[in-house]
């Protein structure tokens, strides 16, 4: 059973002026092939989520702009905790996802002020360290939240937080959608306005930083107190420069 969400119409983006569009914003930064692989997660199981209407808005954009997405569905992700070593099939594909990605676009609503129960878990399945392998170290990310009020960034911030936590590279735009239920139509498309510019805006950003840095992640992680712990030592004769480790990369 595969939880990733099949995009309708993805090349339908009847909210976009074409007339504007660089349909590859990374180009002269770095090669943007193979395309960037970008995991994208929402946090909302309503019927009319307006965090994934945002999500899947987010995703053919980025299709557009040569990336390569998923969308995970969070309908049967157990709490944190409620199985033991966190064994479920759905768990194991979130973290599977956030291994193959590159970047990532978290998007959640803003309940009681914060970000949702439902966001929190998806975050909270992805452990820093897995069999020697970081899920989201190094990886670019954009956040984005929906709002059934006025305009908020409680949710954002919140999502700026949690990226830092898990050393992931967050891009400096990001969205805010403020009463979200006027901003999509029946079909749960994104009606043309400033928020959806700013979305475009945002998977443009990301696209860019993740060509950035894609050459780099690597390195840009890398950290003495975790050569320290594993036991890898530098070799001597190139040690200074950072080029070689003995015995990994």
């Amino acid at each position: 059973m595969s939880r990733l969400r099949t995009l309708a119409d993805p090349d339908h983006l009847p909210a976009l002026d074409r007339r504007y569009v660089i349909d590859r914003p990374a180009i002269g930064i770095g090669v943007d092939e193979p395309p960037p692989r970008i995991l994208l997660l929402y946090g909302s199981l309503r019927e009319r989520s307006f965090s994934r209407f945002a999500v899947e808005e987010a995703a053919r954009l980025l299709r557009l702009f040569g990336a390569e997405t998923r969308i995970f569905d969070p309908s049967d992700l157990p709490l944190p905790d409620q199985f033991a070593g966190d064994d479920h099939p759905a768990v194991h594909e979130l973290r599977e996802l956030s291994l193959w990605s590159e970047g990532q676009v978290w998007c959640s609503p803003e309940r009681h002020g914060a970000i949702t129960g439902i966001m929190k878990a998806q975050i909270d399945h992805l452990p820093l360290e897995m069999k020697g392998m970081r899920p989201t170290q190094g990886r670019t990310l954009a956040v984005m939240q929906v709002s059934g009020g006025s305009q908020s960034f409680n949710a954002v911030n919140t999502l700026r937080l949690l990226g830092r936590w898990m050393r992931m590279f967050t891009i400096p735009n990001q969205s805010s959608v403020a009463m979200a239920y006027k901003e999509f139509d029946e079909a749960g498309r994104m009606l043309p306005s400033s928020y959806y510019d700013r979305i475009v805006d945002v998977m443009e950003e990301l696209v860019r930083f993740t060509v950035l840095t894609r050459p780099h992640a690597a390195q840009l992680v890398d950290r003495y107190s975790e050569r320290k712990d594993s036991g890898t030592t530098m070799d001597t004769s190139v040690a200074r420069t950072g080029a070689t480790l003995n015995g990994g990369g």
